[in-house]
């Protein structure tokens, strides 16, 4: 048999998106288990059958093996907990202080899930160092509940590619920056990785630039980041993209107010011709860039923000590529690699917006 690097086939395997499931039966003892799987498929229509597997190493693999039933719960995506905690080794009783029902058989049925089938043990086959279990479907309920993703690693939402539908009320930029905010989160694992830093996506909302996406990179994070968070427009770089690119008139206000808000606090703000000349380099360079060198404040010498502007086919920004961190490499001028790889991604993903520079 070929030999393979089992930490590379695991990356690999992990580029296939699943759902997330809690398998559920009873011991010997009547007792309840669950086991956390996202190797749930569907096999048959008729008969129905469905299919999961679980390590042999598994604790709750004897009673896996010599269950009559079990329920195949497909967790919504606010459970991501539920799920850690049903794949967590340390809890010795999954089931305490989590809400389910008795299903047929008295199988648990967890609350809050997307969907459950209710199966009987039709069939187990050895599958290396797993058992491959199929079910025959008894039983099954469907919510309207999105359901958890899984990929790479980590946990994801669901959404669909493409709107099926368009009210008449979604104005075509609307649109736009949905379809960019689509294609930019489809991208951001693999762009991250090329740059090697944190990633964000930031639109222009009704107070100005918003977090509605981030990609950290692997390992612990410091910062506290949140999804929906109002960046600075006089001291981000998300803030400067989106003052370069966007017109003044759609964004004066919003740098108005902030201002305001700023010296009321008793704060200095950047005088009108730093601000300027910030916005200049932004354009000459097309994209806008922090680090310390205009950053005093940054404790990390090598440490840079940088953000590029996506358009769509009109020639109007809709979104902020944005790369935060320390440079890999070091280098945080006008020629370091990060900025050359981001402008090339930000300016695909306008070219797949229909964006033509220059027109």
């Amino acid at each position: 048999m070929a030999t393979f690097d089992q930490r590379e086939l695991r990356n690999v395997l992990g580029a296939f998106v699943t759902g997330v499931t809690i398998i559920t039966t009873l011991d010997r003892d009547g007792k309840p288990r669950g086991v956390t799987a996202n190797s749930f498929s569907s096999v048959s229509l008729d008969p129905p059958l469905v299919l999961w597997s679980q390590a042999l190493t598994s604790t709750s693999y004897p009673a896996f093996r010599d269950a009559e039933r079990f329920v195949v719960n497909i967790l919504s995506e606010e459970q991501v907990e539920l799920s850690r905690r049903f794949s967590s080794s340390k809890i010795v009783d999954k089931f305490e202080g989590v809400s389910h029902r008795k299903g047929l058989g008295d199988i648990p049925i967890l609350d809050g899930c997307s969907a459950f089938l209710e199966c009987k043990a039709f069939a187990a086959y050895p599958g290396g160092d797993h058992v491959v279990y199929l079910g025959e479907v008894e039983n099954f309920e469907h919510s309207k509940r999105k359901p958890l993703a899984f990929h790479g690693g980590r946990y994801m939402v669901a959404y669909a590619h493409e709107p099926t539908s368009i009210s008449p009320e979604a104005g075509a930029e609307n649109l736009a920056q949905l379809k960019a905010v689509r294609l930019a989160v489809a991208g951001l694992p693999e762009l991250r990785a090329k740059v090697g830093m944190h990633m964000l996506i930031g639109v222009w909302g009704n107070r100005g630039p918003t977090m509605v996406h981030w990609e950290p990179l692997p390992g612990p994070v410091t910062e506290n980041i949140r999804l929906g968070s109002v960046m600075s427009t006089l001291d981000t770089a998300t803030g400067l993209a989106f003052l370069a690119f966007l017109p003044r008139e759609q964004t004066q206000a919003i740098i108005d107010e902030e201002r305001s808000a700023v010296l009321a606090l008793g704060l200095s703000v950047p005088r009108q011709e730093e601000i300027e000349a910030r916005i200049a380099g932004a354009r000459r360079h097309g994209l806008a860039r922090q680090s310390a060198e205009e950053r005093p404040d940054y404790a990390d010498p090598h440490r840079l923000t940088l953000a590029a502007p996506v358009f769509d086919h009109s020639g109007r920004m809709v979104v902020a590529l944005t790369a935060y961190g320390s440079a890999p490499d070091g280098q945080t001028g006008w020629d370091a690699p990060a900025c050359r790889v981001l402008a090339e991604a930000a300016a695909e993903l306008s070219r797949q917006l229909g964006h033509k520079p220059n027109t």
